[in-house]
């Protein structure tokens, strides 16, 4: 097995043989590919060591930035931990509403829709349940911490919260702020050379709605090898070279199920972290390594890692809508799982 090393400007490349994979075993994830997309696009990165394996585009620009989806909510994880590192909150468990008290600025028949708006249980909402998505802000009957229910309004109030914290963001401007990819840019994106960039999504809501309040969700745009880089610094627990760019005890919490999910959800539910989808339980892949984690975003966006192996496989895009059972298209992962050699 060769040395681990990073990607500078542009990547080193290995062949799959000399990155310890059997090469027949290894092009039979092409074909897979190629099998189940032939009449669509694909985008697959294998990343082994720090160097990579293959790249491989089917019917799509290698250098076109797609929007991720819920894949990004993964970096805003990221973000959280750096942003407790530095000491502009104390932790995660601290209240939102005492960095952002305008997310409770949302009265009945303002919100998303009929019987969605701030409640007063959302006072006691904490960052570390926004992340985990186990917040139920603006919804009735879903007391925080306690229910995992997957939503984008409470990741949008992390990220008006995080950016507000360092001046970025003016509920009065949403568009005009220099807002949460400022963070993203400043903290994350520019100590490991990737070159994203960054939109404002909301859905389509009613004129009341106050979106400036809960919408603007923070798109953010890659391509595959960009997205590489950031699994190998994922893979290594938040370092880049001798620089440790997310917290490592971080990193680490992030990728393990979360503790009120642990708590109060049904065990098929056990394979959520902080923002980042985890095998630790064993309940997201049951036959890979327990400590594999993803993140995954609408459209078949997916950045897998493998830990045990130093292996990360980016798909932007890959197949989509399996549903949540098959997140990750881990058929297509066993097939490159299985051809290593060493």
């Amino acid at each position: 097995m060769t040395e681990t090393t990073f990607p500078k400007q542009t990547w080193e490349t290995i062949s799959s043989g000399d990155a310890g994979f059997h090469p027949e075993k290894f092009n039979r994830a092409k074909q897979w590919l190629d099998d189940h997309l032939a009449d669509k696009l694909y985008r697959l990165v294998i990343v082994r060591n720090g160097r990579l394996v293959a790249e491989w585009n089917h019917n799509i620009d290698p250098h076109k930035r797609l929007g991720i989806a819920s894949a990004a909510k993964s970096i805003y994880s990221n973000i959280l931990g750096i942003v407790v590192s530095e000491g502009k909150i104390p932790s995660a468990d601290a209240k939102v509403i005492d960095y952002y008290p305008e997310m409770m600025d949302v009265p009945e028949g303002e919100g998303p829709k009929p019987g969605r708006y701030a409640f007063e249980k959302d006072r006691e909402i904490t960052f570390r349940q926004l992340i985990s998505n186990t917040s139920g802000y603006m919804k009735p009957g879903e007391s925080p911490g306690k229910v995992f229910h997957y939503q984008t309004y409470g990741m949008n109030i992390l990220t008006h919260s995080l950016a507000k914290v360092y001046g970025l963001y003016d509920v009065s401007d949403p568009e005009g702020s220099p807002g949460f990819k400022m963070l993203v840019e400043d903290k994350l994106a520019k100590h490991i050379g990737v070159d994203w960039r960054y939109g404002l999504n909301n859905f389509q809501l009613h004129e009341k709605a106050r979106i400036h309040i809960f919408g603007y969700y923070c798109a953010i745009h890659t391509n595959a090898l960009d997205l590489g880089r950031l699994g190998w610094l994922w893979c290594n627990w938040g370092r880049w070279e001798d620089k440790q760019v997310i917290p490592e005890e971080w990193m680490r919490e992030s990728v393990r199920t979360a503790s009120n999910i642990l708590a109060n959800s049904p065990e098929d539910e056990w394979k959520y972290g902080l923002g980042i989808w985890t095998n630790d339980q064993g309940k997201l892949w049951p036959e890979f390594p327990r400590n594999a984690f993803t993140a995954s975003g609408a459209g078949g966006h997916y950045l897998s890692v493998f830990p045990d192996h130093d292996l990360v496989i980016v798909q932007n895009p890959g197949r989509y809508g399996l549903g949540s059972s098959e997140r990750g298209n881990p058929e297509l992962l066993g097939i490159i799982l299985d051809a290593i050699e060493n």
